[in-house]
């Protein structure tokens, strides 16, 4: 799960144009992230994502294209990765798709009872409400900081649970008050790795197509299931 995750996960949420300068604490950020959440529909964005290892001191860059779409209750997610090692993943429902079409295979990977997690993660505060992040995290104001020209409320996320915490020491979100809007991201490990994740070109409750929450397979696809 710690691979996927490092390859799929996101992190920003929506708000509301009036929240700005509300967002100078704490309470202010999360309730412009709780009214963008009212409103949530849809979301798209370009985004890279620099994955930084430690031990051989080395970064791998990946880019592309990000959708969400509310689904009832749910939020689901695709990330189309358009990097030399192209890969397209999808999160709906109860399932998360892997979609390497070099290769032309799908891995699937079914959350269980982790599901709450895989959606921690993976569709972390899109259209989700800003409070609800004091459900799984620590919640800390961290300041307001500038962020490729915006100034950003900086939040410190650290996990409750133990077993999320052995994978992140600490999630860092950096929000726009505007619009409720989280521009960049780190997750750090306790191993000392990390990702940082940029986001640019950011769309809010724009007509996304539903083809871009299909994976687009062969006749000859194999599907691997690791955990069955």
């Amino acid at each position: 799960m710690k691979t996927l995750i490092s390859i799929a996960v996101v992190a920003w949420v929506l708000g509301c144009a009036t929240a700005g300068l509300q967002a100078q604490s704490l309470e202010g950020a999360l309730n412009a992230m709780d009214q963008a959440a009212a409103n949530f529909r849809t979301a798209q964005c370009d985004f890279v994502w620099d994955q930084y290892q430690k031990v051989v001191d080395d970064h791998d860059y990946q880019k592309g294209t990000m959708y969400f779409r509310r689904q009832g209750n749910d939020v689901q997610m695709a990330a189309d990765i358009t990097s030399l090692d192209k890969k397209y993943v999808l999160f709906t429902g109860n399932l998360v798709s892997v979609y390497q079409p070099a290769i032309d295979q799908v891995t699937e990977y079914n959350p269980g009872k982790n599901k709450a997690d895989f959606e921690s993660f993976l569709v972390l505060g899109f259209g989700g409400r800003g409070h609800d992040l004091e459900k799984s995290f620590n919640v800390s104001y961290a300041g307001m900081e500038p962020i490729d020209g915006v100034n950003a409320a900086k939040l410190e996320l650290t996990p409750k649970s133990p077993r999320v915490k052995g994978m992140f020491q600490t999630i860092t979100l950096w929000i726009d008050p505007a619009r409720g809007v989280s521009v960049q991201q780190r997750f750090s490990e306790p191993s000392g790795d990390y990702r940082i994740a940029k986001y640019s070109n950011i769309q809010i409750n724009h007509k996304i197509s539903g083809d871009v929450f299909k994976l687009k397979m062969t006749g000859h696809t194999k599907v691997i299931r690791p955990n069955g």
